[in-house]
């Protein structure tokens, strides 16, 4: 009996597989794995379902890794608990587009890989409808995309040093030149290793902004890369010119759209990568830096907006988001639980280390 229903179970993955224009499991083949029992020796990926969704074992793994991390200093045990807990089991129910997520404990801390990538979509999200949005009413303005840095400081500084970068934003926006053209903008720190031999003692703190500017700004208001230094040194009270990067947001060769969700992805995306922390945790030192550096921004703001796009990182509650947003840049993080109908079933898919990826796990099934 076990190697026909072996065998059954793998034409059904094998016939959904070929369905690549669909690119979701079909409602059979989810009737099939919820009314029958996997026989011994057969496992189910997440992603052999759906193949987009594999994202969700990259993720889990790293924050599995930056998990183990934590538990090796007792000072931050608790930490690697609620890794160890977070997103362990997800629990999907089904619909005509697929498989949506409906049931999922997230641990929210902010260099846990998986809620990190949740956060950083949810935002993207929500700045791609305010950017729907804002063209509609102001159809003239543009966007630029600034990054903002300063000098390595020593790791066991950063809080000083966000603290002082935050002042230099605060007065930079208030400049005259700054105002004139700026209409609205979004901005975010990240936190980076020195590709140098300080990548254990220091750190590389710096701002991305997406700025919305007048027409102006590329006539008799335009700024120029040396006057945008000059700014932020001004602001900053330095006696080094700080590295500026400034451009403006437009399309890429070949690119299908017109630059803004690149700038977008780039400005949302994470405070600190995974990589960063895990590339050198083969080292007490290098281990010791990612510890300083979860001390140092414990509870720092890293996302602020104003002017005409102060509310772009906000659920507009007057509208679905899940149908404002491409499915590809929501790929069921769960913000769309309470609006997306399902059936009443609930497949669980279960996280294993020792497989570095989610599996079917029926055991926990609804």
């Amino acid at each position: 009996m076990f190697p026909n229903h072996a065998t059954t179970v793998n034409k059904n993955i094998k016939k959904h597989n070929k369905q690549v224009d669909k690119n979701i499991p079909s409602a059979e083949l989810i009737d099939f794995l919820y009314d029958n029992d996997l026989p011994e020796g057969v496992d189910v990926s997440l992603s052999s379902l759906n193949e987009c969704d594999s994202v969700w074992d990259a993720h889990r793994l790293d924050a599995y890794h930056m998990g183990n991390i934590y538990a090796l200093n007792s000072e931050f045990e608790r930490y690697s608990d609620r890794i160890v807990d977070c997103s362990g089991f997800l629990k999907f129910g089904y619909n005509e587009n697929g498989l949506i997520l409906k049931q999922a404990y997230f641990c929210k801390l902010r260099y846990c890989a998986v809620c990190q990538w949740r956060k950083s979509l949810f935002w993207k999200a929500m700045m791609y409808q305010t950017y729907d949005r804002i063209i509609q009413t102001h159809p003239t303005h543009r966007f630029v995309f600034l990054t903002l840095t300063v000098k390595n400081p020593k790791i066991t500084d950063i809080a000083d040093t966000l603290k002082h970068m935050n002042n230099a934003w605060s007065k930079l926006k208030k400049r005259a030149s700054f105002e004139s053209v700026v209409t609205g903008w979004v901005r975010t720190t990240e936190i980076t290793r020195p590709k140098d031999e300080t990548a254990n003692t220091h750190a590389h703190p710096h701002f991305h902004a997406i700025l919305m500017v007048d027409p102006s700004y590329f006539g008799r208001n335009y700024i120029k890369q040396a006057n945008w230094v000059a700014m932020w040194r001004s602001c900053l009270k330095v006696d080094y010119d700080p590295v500026i990067d400034i451009r403006t947001v437009k399309p890429k060769k070949g690119a299908i759209d017109n630059g803004m969700r690149g700038a977008i992805a780039e400005t949302l995306k994470y405070a600190v990568k995974p990589a960063e922390v895990i590339k050198n945790a083969d080292t007490e030192q290098g281990r010791e830096w990612f510890y300083e550096l979860t001390r140092q921004t414990h509870k720092k703001r890293f996302v602020a907006s104003g002017g005409l796009l102060k509310d772009a990182l906000k659920k507009n509650k007057d509208e679905k988001d899940a149908e404002k947003v491409a499915n590809e840049d929501m790929i069921a993080t769960g913000n769309d639980d309470e609006i997306t109908e399902t059936d009443d079933r609930r497949l669980n898919f279960t996280f294993y280390p020792t497989k570095a990826g989610y599996f079917y796990n029926p055991n926990y099934n609804e």
